[in-house]
């Protein structure tokens, strides 16, 4: 299939699955005519890259493991070194969280002493 058609059938615009062949997540081959011909499992494979980059892992993790994760979302099956990396992910999203959290309440304390001042 051409990255036209794997574009109309997974919704990624075909400037983002160039991105994603030339960083080794995504494998095409070249025709007789130059174009990038997918094979049958490139849809499954550019939803397994979609969803593991929505999980907050970056381009470099999801090359090093996305060969052990088969299936698709949300149904994804990984290796414990997937299941790993995505227990990594959420612990720096708490810990993301916690900060905005502070972040929030010093602003909110900020605003309503201005307000009451004001």
């Amino acid at each position: 299939m051409l990255i036209g058609e794997l574009s109309r059938q997974t919704g990624v615009n075909t400037h983002q699955l160039r991105y994603y062949e030339a960083q080794g997540l995504l494998e095409a081959d070249r025709g007789v005519n130059g174009y990038r011909e997918f094979g049958p499992n490139a849809v499954l494979r550019v939803r397994q890259i979609r969803h593991l980059l929505g999980a907050g892992l970056s381009s470099d993790d999801i090359a090093y493991l996305l060969p052990c994760a088969t299936g698709e979302a949300p149904e994804l099956v990984g290796c414990p070194e997937l299941l790993s990396a995505m227990r990594s992910r959420l612990e720096r999203l708490d810990g993301e969280i916690t900060r905005l959290g502070r972040s929030r309440e010093a602003l909110l304390d900020y605003i309503e002493t201005a307000e009451r001042r004001g």
